[in-house]
């Protein structure tokens, strides 16, 4: 029993390195799509100074839920540029945004794909489950070997350990509108396609915005495993301080990132209570609809004819 042994290893590195030999061009041309959009935005967040963008940034909490996320996130963030942090966050902030992009931009229409077909649904589900269950680490290896060391394996990486809840969510928001209200659309004659964007989607919006804070907060959890193959930012500042066992180093990176996920989780979570909101009104809107479609219907139908004497 001892000399039986699967090969799934070298059946994985095999597979690997067919991908580099015959469709290296295409992950070169990945990754200076991913470095361009990475860079620019990078530049965006670093070119002005740091109070202009402290700025944006807190008029962005004071809109999403009132003056004290705006205060706190003021405060959080002058906290970052006085133990000098403030570069390696907006890098990692970066990389954030735009992993998260990219699993929200495949995770959602691949949820609302999921949620209008159980075939899919079906395969989709063990992949999402691999994806979750896989050590992050584990990622990076593939990813090195693809898109070679510095920020674009990090996001690469970032984006598969991100991409589950959007999908997981988005499916499941959507699966779980009311029927009578997605009857109603059909009753009056409504396309599908105008049904999801009418009807399913606002109703599902408190479960997709979910979806979108959590693949947030999971992009961010993977800065520090990033910075492990060279992405720039906290993450890099995290992994030199344990290298060299530096406390100060390691607390100031380390409190950083603890202040951009509070912020991060904040705002996506006032927004996802205020699509529950607006959700609220439209599954209200869309019952008295229906509703009213099954009055309309019912008189509209012959009534019975009392027989003559």
């Amino acid at each position: 029993m001892n000399d039986v042994r699967l090969p799934i290893g070298d059946i994985a590195e095999t597979f690997v390195r067919w991908l580099i030999d015959t469709f290296g061009w295409l992950f070169d041309g990945l990754r200076s799509l991913f470095l361009a959009i990475y860079d620019a935005l990078e530049w965006v967040l670093q070119a002005p100074p740091f109070w202009a963008v402290i700025v944006v940034l807190a008029a962005l909490a004071l809109w999403a839920k009132g003056v004290w996320l705006a205060v706190g996130t003021v405060v959080g963030l002058l906290v970052i540029v006085g133990v000098g942090q403030w570069q390696n966050a907006m890098q990692s902030l970066a990389l954030v945004i735009v992993a998260s992009v990219i699993a929200l931009a495949i995770g959602i229409p691949l949820g609302i794909w999921a949620a209008r077909s159980d075939t899919v649904s079906k395969i989709v589900r063990p992949v999402l489950d691999f994806l979750q269950t896989m050590p992050a680490f584990v990622y990076l290896i593939p990813a090195l070997m693809l898109f070679r060391v510095g920020v674009v394996p990090g996001i690469v990486a970032t984006i598969l350990f991100a991409l589950a809840p959007g999908v997981r969510l988005t499916e499941l928001g959507i699966r779980g509108v009311d029927r009578e209200v997605v009857e109603a659309g059909h009753a009056f004659g409504a396309s599908p396609g105008r049904i999801l964007r009418q009807i399913q989607l606002p109703l599902a919006l408190p479960s997709i915005m979910a979806g979108v804070n959590q693949v947030i907060m999971l992009s961010l959890s993977m800065v520090v495993i990033a910075g492990m193959v060279g992405a720039r930012g906290l993450g890099g500042d995290v992994v030199q301080s344990l290298q060299k066992i530096d406390i100060a180093l390691g607390v100031e990176a380390g409190l950083s990132v603890v202040i951009i996920a509070m912020i991060l989780d904040r705002v996506t979570s006032a927004l996802a209570a205020r699509g529950s909101r607006r959700g609220g009104r439209a599954a209200t809107r869309g019952r008295g609809a229906g509703r009213a479609g099954t009055r309309a219907a019912e008189a509209d139908e012959p009534q019975p004819v009392a027989a003559s004497a």
